[in-house]
C-alpha cells in the first residue's frame, strides 16, 4: 500500500480578536482567523483562489499599536496580535471605500454581499458627488463577441480579472491595468480589441468579478430584455465532459435553458477556474 504524503505540521501562533483569543496555522492571515471564528469581515478584492493585492481595502481592521489600519486579507496572523475588526475608526473608514466606490460606478449588480455591507454600515454614496463625469464611467458596454460583455460603468478596479488571466489562474496576461488617477481602467495589451489580443476566452475573469462588470453574453441579453430572473434558476453541479481532468461545472438554468456556467471555488481540480470549453461550449446541449 502506497503512503499518502502528509504535509508538516504548522505551529500555531494565538491573537486576540475582539476580545476573543484565537488560535491558527502560522503563516495565515488575519482574514483567515476571522474565517476561522465565524468573523464577518467584508471582502472585494479578495478571493480564496487569488492571490491577494490589497486594492479595496473594505477588510482593513486595526491592530493595537499599528499606526495605520491593516488589510486583513494580507496581514499575517502574528503571536500576542491584539485585532478589533468592528472599532469606530475601522466601521468609518469602511463605510467611506463603500461611499467612494459607490459613488464612481454603478453597483447595482454587485454581489448581494456588497449591498447587505452597505446597508450595515448606512452608506449614503449620494454625499461624495455625481460619477457623471468620470470619464471611464460614462461608455456603453463592450460587446465584441458572442460570449461576454465588459461594462466598465461597474468596474471598481478590484484586479480579480488581472490575477486570474495572469499567474493565479490562465497565465495569459491578455489584460492588465491602463492609465492613471481617475483614467485608470482594465485595459488588453495596447488597448486592442478584445477578438485582437491575446484572450483565450476562458471566462476565468467573469468568474471572480464581484460587480458585474464582465458578464456572460446571455445575461447581458437578458438583462437588457428583462427576462434575467436569478430567483427563477436553479443551479445543477456537474462535471465536465470535454477532456478528462474532471473539472466541476454549474449549471445555471432559467426556463430549462442553460443561461451561464460557474464552477466552485474550492474545488480540488481547478480552484473555480475553466476553460473556454467547460464555461462556454454548452450551447449544443440546448441546439
Amino acid at each position: 500500500m502506497n503512503a499518502v504524503p502528509v504535509a508538516d505540521p504548522r505551529p500555531l501562533v494565538e491573537l486576540i480578536i475582539d476580545g476573543q483569543a484565537v488560535r491558527v496555522p502560522q503563516g495565515s492571515t488575519i482574514l483567515d482567523a476571522c474565517r476561522q471564528e465565524g468573523i464577518d469581515t467584508p471582502t472585494l478584492c479578495w478571493a480564496e483562489n487569488l492571490t491577494p493585492v490589497n486594492v479595496c481595502r473594505v477588510c482593513i481592521v486595526e491592530v493595537e499599536n499599528s499606526r495605520v489600519l491593516v488589510p486583513s486579507c494580507s496581514r499575517g496572523a502574528e503571536d500576542g496580535m491584539v485585532v478589533a475588526t468592528d472599532s469606530e475608526r475601522v466601521r468609518t473608514s469602511r463605510k467611506m471605500v463603500f461611499e467612494l466606490l459607490a459613488s464612481s460606478v454603478d453597483l447595482d449588480r454587485a454581489d448581494d454581499e456588497v449591498h447587505a455591507w452597505m446597508d450595515h454600515y448606512g452608506c449614503d454614496p449620494g454625499r461624495m458627488g455625481d460619477k457623471a463625469d468620470i470619464a471611464t464611467v460614462a461608455q456603453p458596454p463592450k460587446v465584441q463577441d458572442d460570449l461576454y460583455v465588459r461594462d466598465y460603468e461597474r468596474c471598481i478596479l478590484c484586479y480579480k480579472c488581472v490575477e486570474a488571466c495572469g499567474e493565479d489562474a490562465q497565465f495569459t496576461f491578455a489584460i492588465a491595468t491602463a492609465g492613471r488617477g481617475f483614467g485608470a481602467h482594465i485595459s488588453t495589451e495596447f488597448d486592442v480589441s478584445l477578438p485582437d489580443s491575446a484572450c483565450v476566452y476562458c471566462g476565468n475573469c467573469i468568474g471572480v468579478c464581484p460587480t458585474g462588470a464582465l458578464v456572460f453574453k446571455t445575461e447581458h441579453d437578458m438583462r437588457e430584455e428583462g427576462t434575467w430572473n436569478e430567483d427563477a434558476q436553479s443551479v445543477t453541479t456537474t462535471v465536465c465532459t470535454f477532456c478528462g481532468v474532471g473539472c466541476n461545472l454549474e449549471l445555471h438554468v432559467q426556463d430549462e435553458q442553460i443561461v451561464k456556467v460557474t464552477s466552485p471555488a474550492d474545488h480540488s481540480v481547478t480552484n473555480g477556474h475553466l476553460c473556454i470549453k467547460g464555461r462556454f461550449g454548452w450551447q449544443h446541449a440546448q441546439s
